[in-house]
Formats: structure tokens, C-alpha cells, sequence
């Protein structure tokens, strides 16, 4: 029978029983016979599958959970030199090692970009500029002069984001009063009112909430230096701008703000202090057991800020706990020449990155009782949520039961990593399937209960979907509300069609608001992946377990447009600009990743013997290392949509392995089965 929803006991589907207890190399070889092993492409794709299969249980960590680096850009090294400075606790290895990752990131030009390859960022250049000169380095050195140039070229300090003004007002470089103001009043606006801080995404709300301290507060320290060189103008360093037309929103909202500078005036005070420590409580509540707030490093920064301008000692538990989390942040490695390197992750993905290899494990063929299997399941279930968060703010009566990306985020699951995790656990005999089951049915009634009105999931919140958040002038720096989008709808549907529920009302819902959300071209956009093949590759196979045939107008029209922006080496690959210009959709170099994600699509829709599957297998196998895994420079995942993009280390290996496993055995783990 369906798995229930309700909280009760009722039975769920079979998983995909166990293989025994063989190797990868004999899983593979064992197809040998068996209708994946009729072409030359399948018998490389075995080979390659076992290899890889090799690698990836080589670096899961005895504990159970797998986790690569996650790579952003430098703005988070920049940050947290600034951030030390600010408190007064820098000290010059990690100062030094950090600067040398900095300077190795530089492009000739001068400039730092945001993901590889792609253009010279104007905040990103000056903060890792600002963070050269804490490190030591002179203005009138050849890179730091390269890069001023550019800087002023390019509308200097004054046409930065607003974080990164932010952030230089922090030392007198910048005006407090010519950033957009943030009333710590904002606390107290009710749920159901315009801009409450629960109508902004869960990354944004916590951001802002440290933010309106900040800026009540308007610290400055003193600047070790000052920053003439990146203004265009050092007499007018912010010259002014016209307002945008009365009648638009950018006008209303730029009037708004104007209105708030004007407020701060008259602000009464008692009301001003009240709402700050209201603030700092819910800052503090929302401290994770490790330290950090929400699993990622900016919130944390700015909430370790604004409890210190409020008088929390640096040996206060709360702030002590809180810098120890940020050092978990950083990756060290050594350069060419044996010294030190720092690179900050803005956050860790050890929830995503166990059940994305434990499912790439299990596809390709690894037994599901397998130990290294058994021990990822044991890690994943001891992760589970049993607690509410901010998301009941919408759902309150939701009983809780998800899983968060990172290793301590007990207040902000996703629905994303919750159906993945849904969907290796299935995949795994654990020992004890009374107790994996109870997990899948809490995890899958939490699911079902955050779908959104109009029958789809976004990542963190349901319906999190307010126009005004993104209107106003301090939110330039990346989305800030968690709109529905079809990368995760298409994960919560698959989860579902895995447990037999593609017949439930939310799930047909879910599946219509998939169709009708198709390209033109026949792609999907993907907001978590880069990005129209991302959402192409996720689509597909939801689509397939959903019982959708492959006949079906919007699988062929999907098929016809992957097969279109294949490469000519056989791979795929999508540049981040496809964000901004649709002309780059489905365009770029081929990446491990990109190519996994079209063959699962294609897989998915019964091209197995199509040209297009053999060359890009072809394609994954002659790229593959000796050690078995891949090399993938270029960045395939997606923070905020072009604003800020993410290299996942282990991608490279996880979904090249599930696209290769899925070639070689017909579909993924129990699908043969009807799980």
C-alpha cells in the first residue's frame, strides 16, 4: 500500500532488495550477459562505472557522510579578513595564507570573477582588492594597480553592491548614511504585513535581521588606510543619481527609503532599543549546536557583528561559539611552493553531497547492503529534523520531519535534500527497516505538507513568494525570496512516484505545474543547477517514475532540445550566463556534471540507444582520470541565480556515476522492482 502521510505505521513500498555482497568491479562485470552489454559504449560505461564506484567509496569519511568543497568566490576570504579586522582578532599565517589564495584567483586584467571563466565582478574586485591591502600588499604593486584601474573604470566604490558599501562603512571608507537604510523596526512588523521578515528567503531573513542592528548602529573603526584610488572621483565619491519615475516600483521604493532616512530622526528611541534586542534575541535563538546560524557563513558574520555592537564579549559563549563555526568554514591546502592557502566555503553540503553519492552508489549497481551504503543511511537517519523551524511560520501545524544541506541547520530543512534523502534511503536495506521507514513517512508528510499554492515546491518555505522583497534598494545582491521552481518540484515528484504516490492529488498538482512550466525551446529552467539542463536533468526522470511516457510531446520536445546543444566532443555544458542571456542557454564547455545531468534526462526518456547517450557516455569515459573520477573547473551550481554560483567538489563524481549506472543497468536502483 502508498506510504501514509498522516503519521501512522502503513506500509511502504519495496525497496530494491539486496545483490549480496560483491565488488563494484564483479556488480559491473556481472551485466556482462544482460541486455546493457551489447555495445562496446556499454562495456566502457562498465568499466568507467566501476572506477568510479572505486573512487567514491574511497573518500567517504568513517562516519558515513561524504562532503567535497564547496567553492563560491572571493568575496567570502575578503570577508572574513574584514571581519577579523573589524574585531580586532586577525593574525598574520591566517592573513597571509588567505592572501595567497587571493592573489592566485586574480585574472590578468586585474579583475576576480564569481565562478570560472566568467566576467571580472565589480564588488568581488574590490573587496578582494580592500582584503590584499589588510594583507600588506601595495596599492602601487602591478596586480593592486591593475586592479584599481579597472575598478574606477568601471564606476568605481560607488556602483558596488550595497554588501559591499556595507562593508567598507564598517571603516569610514563609505558613508553610512548614503546606503540604504534597514530599521531594526522590521522585527516587529506582523506575519501578515508587506516586507515582514518572513516574507524574505530563509538566507536573506537571517542576513537582514543582523543587518537592521548594524545599521541602526552604524559602527565605524578605524581604516588602516584610505581608498582614494577606487573612487572615479575622490571629491564626490558617491555623485548623484536621479530617482527612477515616481510611478515605477524602483521610484516608490527609493522614495520609501528616503522616508526611512528620514524616520531614523525621529525614531523614538526606547521603541529603536527595544526592537534591536528583539532582534538579537532572534538571533540567538536561531544559533545552531555548532555555532553557526542556518549552516552558512554569511548570516553568521553579520550576526556575530551585531551581537558585538550590542556588547557580547568575544569570550561570550554565544560569539566564542559562534567565530569557532566560522573556522570550519575554511579549507587549508598548500600552493606550488609548499606554503599555505585558506579558502573560506560560504557554507558545507555533507547531507547533500551523502544521499547524491549514496544514490550514484547504489545506481550503479553496489549492492544495497552494502557496508559503506548501511553506514550513509545510519548517518543520513540520525540527521532527520524532528523539530520546527522558521518554515512553520506558514505551516504550523505541519508536523516536522526534513533534512537541511549541512551538517547543523536544525532550523531550516529543504525540501530539495529531503527527497533525495528520501530517495537513497530507498535505495539501502538498512538493518533496521521499521526505523528508515518511520524517517521516509515523516520526511514525505512534511514534503507533501510544504507544497505552495500553486501546486509546486520551492526550496525552504512554502508560498515564500512577495514581490516587494526584491524591490527594494539594499536587496541587490541575489534573489531574496525562495519561489516554487522546478528542479525541486521535480525531486518532491520522483520521491513521491518512488513510494507509489503518483496518484495522490498533491503529486498530480505538482506534475501539471511541471508541464505547464516547460520552455518554449522544451528545456526548464533549473534555479538550484546551472541551469536550463540542470532542470532538464531533473525533470525527466520525474517524469518517467511519475509514469509519463516517453511519447509524450514535452518528453520529445526536451529530447530534441538536449540533443540540439550537445557539443561536438559529445559532451554538454552550460555557462552561468545563461542566468542573464537566454542565448547561452544549454551553451558552454562540457562538464562531467552537465553531461550527467542530459544522459539521465535522455536515459530517462528511452533514448538509451540514441547517438546522443553513446557519445556522451563516450565523452564521460574518456575524460574520466585514472583514479577514477573527473576534473571539473567550471561551476555547475547555483546560489543565487547569476549573482552567486557554486563549484560542488564532489558533482563531478556523483552524477557522472548515477548517469553511467543508470546506462549500464537500465534505470535507476529498483526501478525494475516498481519502488
Amino acid at each position: 500500500m502508498p506510504a501514509t502521510t498522516d503519521g501512522s505505521t502503513g506500509a511502504l513500498p519495496p525497496r530494491a532488495p539486496s545483490a549480496g555482497e560483491t565488488t563494484a568491479e564483479t556488480t559491473a562485470e556481472n551485466t556482462e550477459n544482460g541486455p546493457a552489454a551489447t555495445t562496446d559504449t556499454a562495456a566502457t560505461a562498465r568499466r568507467a562505472a566501476a572506477r568510479a564506484t572505486e573512487y567514491l567509496l574511497s573518500v567517504q569519511d568513517d562516519a558515513g557522510w561524504w562532503k567535497g568543497d564547496l567553492e563560491t568566490n572571493v568575496t567570502m576570504d575578503a570577508e572574513d579578513l574584514l571581519l577579523r579586522q573589524f574585531l580586532g582578532i586577525g593574525d598574520r599565517h591566517t592573513t597571509e595564507a588567505a592572501a595567497r589564495h587571493l592573489r592566485a584567483e586574480q585574472r590578468a586584467d586585474g579583475t576576480w570573477a564569481t565562478f570560472y571563466r566568467g566576467p571580472g565582478d565589480l564588488s568581488a574586485t574590490i573587496e578582494a582588492y580592500v582584503a590584499l591591502r589588510l594583507a600588506g600588499d601595495a596599492p602601487d604593486a602591478v596586480h593592486m594597480a591593475r586592479a584599481a584601474t579597472w575598478i574606477r573604470e568601471h564606476g568605481g566604490i560607488a556602483a558596488s553592491r550595497v554588501f559591499t558599501r556595507i562593508w567598507l562603512a564598517l571603516f569610514g571608507w563609505w558613508k553610512w548614511s548614503d546606503l540604504p537604510e534597514l530599521p531594526p523596526e522590521l522585527i516587529y512588523f506582523p506575519k501578515w504585513f508587506p516586507l515582514n521578515i518572513y516574507d524574505f528567503a530563509c538566507w536573506a531573513r537571517q542576513t537582514i535581521v543582523a543587518l537592521t542592528i548594524v545599521s541602526a548602529l552604524r559602527p565605524v573603526r578605524p581604516a588602516p588606510f584610505a581608498l582614494d584610488e577606487l573612487h572615479t572621483d575622490p571629491a564626490r565619491p558617491n555623485p548623484p543619481r536621479p530617482l527612477a519615475p515616481v510611478a515605477s516600483w524602483d521610484g516608490i521604493f527609493q522614495r520609501l527609503d528616503k522616508g526611512l532616512h528620514g524616520y531614523r530622526k525621529v525614531a523614538v528611541r526606547r521603541l529603536r532599543r527595544s526592537a534591536m534586542k528583539a532582534a538579537a534575541s532572534w538571533i540567538v535563538e536561531r544559533q545552531e549546536n555548532d555555532g553557526c546560524w542556518g549552516g552558512i557563513q554569511p548570516p553568521a558574520v553579520y550576526s556575530i557583528i551585531a551581537l558585538h555592537l550590542l556588547g557580547y564579549d568575544l569570550e561570550h559563549p554565544v560569539l566564542r561559539e559562534g567565530l569557532k563555526s566560522l573556522d570550519r568554514f575554511a579549507v587549508w591546502r598548500e600552493d606550488a611552493d609548499g606554503a599555505p592557502v585558506r579558502m573560506i566555503e560560504a557554507c558545507q553540503s555533507p547531507v547533500w553531497d551523502t544521499c547524491l553519492a549514496a544514490i550514484a552508489l547504489a545506481d550503479a549497481g553496489l549492492p544495497a547492503d552494502h557496508p559503506q551504503l548501511v553506514k550513509a543511511a545510519e548517518w543520513m537517519l540520525a540527521e532527520q529534523i524532528r523539530r520546527p523551524g522558521d518554515w512553520s511560520v506558514r505551516r504550523p501545524q505541519l508536523p516536522s520531519g526534513g533534512w537541511a544541506f549541512e551538517f547543523e541547520n536544525d532550523n531550516y530543512p529543504d525540501i530539495d535534500d529531503t527527497a533525495e534523502v528520501v530517495l537513497a534511503l530507498r535505495r539501502i536495506q538498512y538493518p533496521d527497516p521499521e526505523r528508515a521507514d518511520a524517517a521516509v513517512r515523516r520526511a514525505v508528510r512534511w514534503s507533501l505538507g510544504m507544497q505552495s499554492k500553486n501546486g509546486a515546491w520551492g526550496a525552504f518555505d512554502a508560498d515564500n513568494t512577495s514581490p516587494f522583497p526584491n524591490r527594494l534598494p539594499f536587496c541587490d545582491f541575489g534573489e531574496v525570496i525562495d519561489p516554487p521552481s522546478s528542479d525541486v518540484t521535480a525531486h518532491v515528484v520522483e520521491m513521491a512516484a518512488d513510494l507509489g504516490m503518483t496518484h495522490d492529488p498533491r503529486v498530480r498538482r505538482g506534475i501539471r505545474w511541471l508541464l505547464a512550466e516547460q520552455e518554449p525551446d522544451g528545456s526548464w529552467f533549473g534555479r538550484w543547477g546551472t541551469n536550463y539542463i540542470y532542470g532538464t536533468g531533473s525533470v525527466l526522470p520525474a517524469l518517467a517514475a511519475a509514469g509519463i511516457p516517453a511519447s509524450h510531446p514535452a518528453v520529445r520536445r526536451a529530447v530534441r532540445w538536449l540533443e540540439r546543444v550537445q557539443n561536438e566532443d559529445g559532451g554538454w555544458g552550460e555557462d552561468q550566463r545563461s542566468y542573464q542571456d537566454k542565448a547561452w542557454a544549454g551553451r558552454g564547455e562540457s562538464t562531467a556534471s552537465q553531461t550527467a545531468w542530459a544522459l539521465m534526462a535522455l536515459l530517462a526518456a528511452g533514448e538509451r540507444e540514441s547517438a546522443a547517450v553513446e557519445r556522451g557516455v563516450a565523452w564521460l569515459a574518456a575524460t574520466q582520470r585514472a583514479d577514477g573520477s573527473w576534473d571539473e573547473p567550471y561551476f555547475t551550481g547555483t546560489g543565487f541565480p547569476w549573482d552567486f554560483s557554486i563549484n560542488y567538489h564532489l558533482y563531478r563524481q556523483v552524477f557522472p556515476l548515477t548517469a553511467l549506472g543508470r546506462y549500464v543497468n537500465g534505470g535507476p536502483a529498483g526501478a525494475s522492482q516498481g519502488a
